[in-house]
C-alpha cells in the first residue's frame, strides 16, 4: 500500500488546501494530512481536523502540536514519531520546504501547484479579510464561520416569508421549519392531536442538523426560519410544560442575531394553524425566554417592506466584521 502524507495549518481550511488533498489522495492508496495546531489560536486543531474529515472520510488526518521551529528536519522527526512505524512513501506540499522535509523522511516529493494557479488564496488572505474571499473557504469553514441569524413568532406572524426575503437579499440560505413538516407528516395519525416529549426532541435535532447541513452553502449568513428554542417553546405549547431535553439542544446551539415577528395583523388560517387563541401568550413566552437567556434579538412589526428594513441593518452590523471566532488571532 502507497502511503503519501502532507502537513499544514489549515487555518482555515481553504480551496487551496482541498485541491492539495486530492491531488494527494488520487496517486496513493492512503493519505495522512497532518494538522498543526497551538493552544491559543482561535480554531482548535481538532475543529480544523473535523473540517478535512468532513470532505475527505477517506483521509486520515492527525492533529500535531505545533511546538517545532518551523524548519524541515524537526517536522520530519515529528511526522516519523507520529506514524509510529509507517513509512510515508510520497509527501506532497505546494511549499518550498516540501522537498528537504520528504527526504528527511525517506519519501519523494511531489509539488501540488506551487504557483497556486488553481486556486491564488493562501490562510494569511483569509486571515486578513474574509469577507473579500470568502468563496475560497470550503464547505465547513464556510458553515463554521457564517452568522446565524433566526427568524422566529407566534403563528401567522410572517416568520417564514420574512426568513426566505432575508436569504433572498443576502443570496444565501435558509433553513425551513423541519416541525412544520412533521406535523403535516402526522396529522391524519391516529390520536393526532396527543403529543409526547420526545416527538419534540427528535424535532429539535433534525432542525439543527438541517441547519447545519445548508450552513456548508452559506454566503457570510445562515437565515433560520425557527430553532431547537422555538421547538421548547411549542412543547409548552403542547404539553403544558418545559422539556430539559430539549431547553438542552437549544442550550447548545448560537445565534448571532434572533428577529421576533410581531404579531401585529390578522390571523390567516392555512388550513392547519391551530393556536389563534394563544397568539399573544405565546408572543410573550419568546420574548421572555430570549431575555432570561440573554439572547441577542430584535423585534420587527408593519410592513413586509418595513420589516425588510428593520432587519437589513442588524445583520449587515454582524457583516461588518468577520473574524476567526476571536479578536487575538494567534498564527
Amino acid at each position: 500500500m502507497t502511503i503519501g502524507i502532507t502537513v499544514g495549518k489549515f487555518y482555515p481550511f481553504h480551496q487551496g488546501h482541498d485541491y492539495l488533498i486530492r491531488f494527494a489522495k488520487a496517486r496513493v492508496d492512503h493519505l495522512i494530512v497532518l494538522v498543526g495546531y497551538k493552544p491559543p489560536q482561535a480554531i482548535p486543531g481538532a475543529i480544523r481536523a473535523s473540517w478535512i474529515r468532513f470532505l475527505h472520510p477517506d483521509v486520515e488526518a492527525i492533529e500535531v502540536l505545533d511546538d517545532l521551529p518551523e524548519a524541515p528536519e524537526p517536522w520530519a522527526q515529528r511526522a516519523l514519531e507520529v506514524l509510529g512505524g509507517r513509512q510515508p512513501d510520497i509527501a506532497f506540499t505546494s511549499e518550498s520546504y516540501g522537498e528537504p522535509w520528504a527526504q528527511l523522511m525517506g519519501a519523494r516529493h511531489i509539488a501540488a501547484d506551487p504557483q497556486r494557479q488553481n486556486f491564488p488564496i493562501s490562510g494569511t488572505q483569509l486571515r486578513a479579510d474574509m469577507a473579500q474571499y470568502w468563496d475560497m473557504l470550503t464547505a465547513p469553514a464556510k458553515a463554521y464561520f457564517a452568522k446565524r441569524v433566526c427568524v422566529l413568532g407566534v403563528e401567522s406572524s410572517g416568520t417564514t416569508t420574512l426568513a426566505q426575503a432575508l436569504a433572498q437579499h443576502y443570496q444565501t440560505v435558509w433553513v425551513p421549519e423541519y416541525g412544520r413538516w412533521y406535523w403535516e407528516g402526522r396529522r391524519y395519525s391516529l390520536n393526532s392531536e396527543k403529543w409526547d416529549s420526545y416527538e419534540f426532541v427528535e424535532i429539535a435535532k433534525e432542525q439543527a442538523a438541517i441547519e447545519d447541513a445548508l450552513a456548508t452553502r452559506a454566503n457570510k449568513v445562515v437565515i433560520c426560519d425557527t430553532d431547537p428554542l422555538t421547538t421548547y417553546i411549542w412543547h409548552r405549547r403542547y404539553i403544558g410544560s418545559d422539556c430539559s431535553a430539549v431547553e438542552q439542544i437549544a442550550d447548545s446551539r448560537y445565534y448571532d442575531l434572533y428577529i421576533i415577528t410581531e404579531p401585529d395583523f390578522g390571523f390567516i388560517q392555512d388550513g392547519t394553524r391551530e393556536s389563534e387563541h394563544l397568539r399573544m401568550t405565546m408572543h410573550q413566552w419568546f420574548v421572555d425566554v430570549l431575555q432570561k437567556k440573554g439572547k441577542n434579538y430584535i423585534t420587527v412589526a408593519g410592513t413586509h417592506d418595513r420589516r425588510m428594513s428593520q432587519a437589513i441593518p442588524a445583520i449587515d452590523a454582524l457583516l461588518e466584521f468577520l473574524p476567526l471566532k476571536d479578536l487575538h488571532i494567534q498564527i
